[in-house]
């Protein structure tokens, strides 16, 4: 049985007596989180959201509500519909964010971390997207291992629910979890999980230092920047300022930075090769007299 002891010296809860909103679906992750949270004297208030998007899901949100009372937490429901259609992992996690208090915790581990860095490195991400959930004050179990996270719950007198859409090769996450880890560990004759994460903080350290780097960059606007100025720069200076300027909301799942494609497009526009460019949500770019506008 694995010792809370050592598992919360793992975690990166916060040193409050204020009550922590804590994300739980019910799964061996989120539960976790939770049973975690209370060996850390921590005042919870649990949060669970229905998607109404599986047979089971009104009976999950009732099981979570019976291990709260059993436990003396407080708890919410939060029902949410998503509407049929493309993108549905990236929907469904836009409607939980928006439904739930900012600043919840959630159960990431150190296994969804490698996932994610996998993920953002197959849809072509820079540093940023390199160097996800590093310090993430949202994210206290980013340290702890998934198998070891899931003994403990397995330890626990309390059930954790499986949800079946995470054995789904539908979802590229899933692919990526099942598959494409199995393969990387096989290759590299070692488990690449830590490798991934350890990866990740130096990558992070990284992105520290171009931050502060860029610190007064970021204060210029695209309306205030002169193009002669802007050029002048090196051109990774140019596009860590050109993603900050151009992030756009997306559906309740925070500000994107554009695409590789639309920053080097941006570029042409600072350099005169072109006027303007289209960017993402209908958006315009162009330049007159050395200065840019977004319309």
């Amino acid at each position: 049985m694995p010792d809370a002891h050592e598992l919360l010296a793992q975690c990166h809860f916060p040193t409050t007596t204020a009550t922590v909103d804590l994300a739980v679906s019910g799964g061996p992750d989120s539960l976790g989180l939770l049973l975690l949270a209370l060996d850390a004297g921590l005042d919870v208030s649990v949060h669970h959201v229905n998607h109404h998007t599986r047979p089971s899901s009104d009976a999950d949100a009732a099981h979570v509500a019976t291990v709260c009372e059993a436990l003396g937490v407080t708890f919410a429901c939060h029902d949410v519909e998503i509407a049929p259609g493309g993108n549905f992992e990236a929907r469904a996690r836009a409607a939980r964010r928006s439904a739930m208090p900012a600043g919840v915790l959630t159960g990431h581990t150190m296994d969804d971390l490698a996932e994610t860095v996998l993920l953002n490195m197959l849809r072509g991400a820079g540093v940023d997207g390199l160097s996800p959930m590093v310090e993430d004050p949202t994210k206290p179990l980013r340290d702890v291992r998934r198998l070891v996270l899931h003994d403990y719950v397995d330890a626990s007198p309390h059930v954790a629910l499986h949800d079946e859409t995470n054995d789904s090769s539908d979802y590229r996450r899933n692919r990526v979890r099942h598959e494409l880890i199995a393969v990387m560990n096989d290759v590299a004759e070692r488990d690449v999980v830590p490798v991934l994460a350890r990866q990740a903080k130096l990558m992070h350290d990284e992105r520290v230092w171009l931050d502060l780097l860029a610190r007064g960059d970021d204060a210029m606007t695209l309306e205030e920047a002169d193009c002669r100025i802007v050029r002048a720069w090196p051109v990774a200076r140019q596009r860590r300022w050109l993603r900050e300027q151009l992030r756009s909301a997306d559906e309740g799942d925070g500000a994107h930075p554009p695409s590789a494609d639309e920053v080097e497009r941006a570029l042409a526009v600072i350099a005169g090769t072109v006027v303007a460019t289209e960017v993402s949500r209908g958006r315009r770019l162009s330049r007159r007299d050395q200065h840019l506008t977004l319309e």
